[in-house]
């Protein structure tokens, strides 16, 4: 066949074949989009039935919201339209009752001006009165002044001085007797606050010694703290300044010494030595120091403790740790700490008896001995020394000067400082409370130490044996051999001629150079 024909035939038949699948395409996508119209149409219908059952369910509810609406709005009206009907009948009423008023007052009004004008009438024959009264008192004064011969002003000054006289003596004579009165009253008043005090207070009578008595495991314990040649007993004395008795007494050694602080470091240092049973004198000289360490700082705890029981705040710490320092003074065999606290106690009460403040009452008193505390080089009465301390350390200036008052070396100020002498009085009056010879032996001894610590290079002084030696321990790179001979014969001439003592007084002078290296 021919090539050109068999293209054409192609050709044709693709023509054809390209018509016949446009047509059956064409026909498809009629068909389609009939069915798609369709669709949508029904869609069409569904959404208006829809809308149609929603618009109708839409005006049900707001018809349904209008009459809610219009029912609730016909009851706020109503009840408002009540509340006017209410308002206008008060409103009526209160007009009603002006009117009422108003009438009364109009005739009121009539009444006094009925009552002034009859008044004024009366006002009128008053003064028409007192112009004949007037004439009538000066012709008697005209007859009695020919009757009496003296004229008026001179009998009015003679009246005016005689009801001036007696008067005066009705005054003096009242006032002498409201004086008796307040004196008995105030002295009644005055026992009873200061009686309720005592009764109310019940603090331990508590008198001190000068010794302490340590209790041993057993009688081999004295040997060791002897030592060999007495070197412990020696070092112990020296380190604590104490006196250490040993004697026949069983299982039990005596610690003597005026200096309650003192005796309470030895007495814990001998025991913890015992309990470690190292005892020579290096250990001895550590204990001692770690145990007065320790005993420092318990003071600020005793301190604390005595402002905890008396309800006492927000003070300084220094004159916390000189509260703590009382527990190891004494004041005429009385534990000064005990004191001071019955002393709190005592003027407490007897200021809310007299309607002042505890708390300031209590603080002057637990303090108003806080002299005797500091260092005995401070030079001055204890009351005075007190008081500049607490100036010191800013307490309250009632306080300072309750403190300073208490035994009148300064002016009192307050009430609180007749309290704290009253206080204190009464403290030191009970019976057993004090001792004055003990008072006098701790002066002796403390005068001792004053005495020999006055000298130049003296590191440490301590009276022992009771006050019948007092032991002095130079500082070898001041004082030399020589001094030191020279020292205890100084010394001792001083004692002689400054203090007055029964028997005699050995003055020894300790002189000791020691040597340190460290091993590496």
């Amino acid at each position: 066949m021919d090539p050109l024909l068999i293209i054409i035939l192609s050709v044709v038949g693709l023509i054809a074949g390209f018509g016949v699948s446009n047509f059956i395409t064409s026909k498809i996508s009629k068909a389609k989009i009939a069915e798609a119209e369709l669709s949508a149409k029904n869609i069409i219908k569904d959404a208006e039935k829809e809308a149609n059952n929603v618009k109708k369910e839409k005006m049900l509810e707001a018809k349904e919201e209008w009459h809610k609406r219009k029912l609730e709005f016909e009851n706020d009206a109503q009840a408002k339209r009540q509340k006017i009907q209410q308002l206008e009948k008060q409103i009526k009423n209160k007009e009603d009752d002006l009117n009422q008023r108003a009438e009364q007052l109009n005739k009121k009004e009539k009444a006094l001006q009925t009552y002034d004008d009859d008044l004024k009438k009366r006002e009128s024959t008053l003064k028409d009165k007192l112009v004949e009264v007037d004439k009538i008192k000066a012709e008697q004064a005209q007859k009695l002044e020919q009757v009496a011969g003296l004229s008026r002003e001179e009998a009015k000054k003679q009246l005016v001085e005689s009801m001036i006289s007696d008067a005066r003596q009705e005054a003096a004579k009242y006032v002498a007797q409201i004086r008796e009165d307040s004196k008995l009253k105030a002295n009644q008043e005055a026992q009873n606050i200061i009686v309720q005090a005592i009764q109310r207070t019940a603090s331990d009578h508590s008198v001190e010694t000068t010794v302490s008595v340590v209790t041993l495991d057993s009688d081999d314990m004295k040997g060791r703290i002897i030592g060999r040649e007495g070197r412990n007993i020696r070092a112990f004395e020296a380190a604590t300044g104490i006196d250490l008795i040993i004697d026949d007494t069983p299982e039990a050694v005596v610690i003597s010494g005026f200096d309650p602080f003192r005796r309470e470091v030895a007495k814990k240092a001998l025991e913890k030595l015992m309990l470690d049973g190292r005892i020579h004198p290096a250990r001895i000289e550590e204990v001692v120091e770690k145990t007065r360490k320790e005993l420092e700082d318990e003071i600020i705890k005793v301190g604390e403790n005595a402002l905890l029981e008396l309800g006492i705040h927000n003070m300084h710490k220094e004159l916390i740790r000189h509260i703590g320092k009382m527990k190891y003074r004494s004041s005429y065999g009385q534990n000064l700490l005990n004191h001071s606290i019955e002393v709190a106690y005592i003027s407490g009460i007897m200021a809310a008896e007299l309607g002042l403040e505890t708390q300031v009452a209590k603080r002057s008193a637990l303090l108003h001995d806080i002299g005797k505390c500091v260092d005995k080089d401070t030079e001055g009465p204890h009351a005075l020394i007190g008081f500049e301390l607490a100036k010191k350390y800013r307490e309250n200036l009632i306080v300072c000067n309750a403190i300073g008052a208490h035994h009148e070396d300064i002016e009192m100020e307050s009430p609180y400082a007749v309290l704290v002498q009253a206080a204190d009085s009464i403290s030191g009056a009970r019976p057993g409370a004090r001792r004055e010879s003990l008072e006098n032996y701790v002066k002796r001894l403390q005068k001792l130490e004053a005495i020999a610590e006055s000298f130049e290079g003296v590191g440490k002084t301590f009276a022992i044996q009771a006050g019948r030696e007092v032991r002095v321990i130079v500082e070898p790179e001041k004082v030399d051999d020589p001094t030191s001979d020279t020292m205890a014969i100084e010394i001792a001439k001083r004692i002689e001629s400054e203090m007055e003592y029964p028997g005699q007084i050995k003055v020894t002078v300790i002189r000791e150079r020691r040597s340190v290296a460290l091993a590496k």
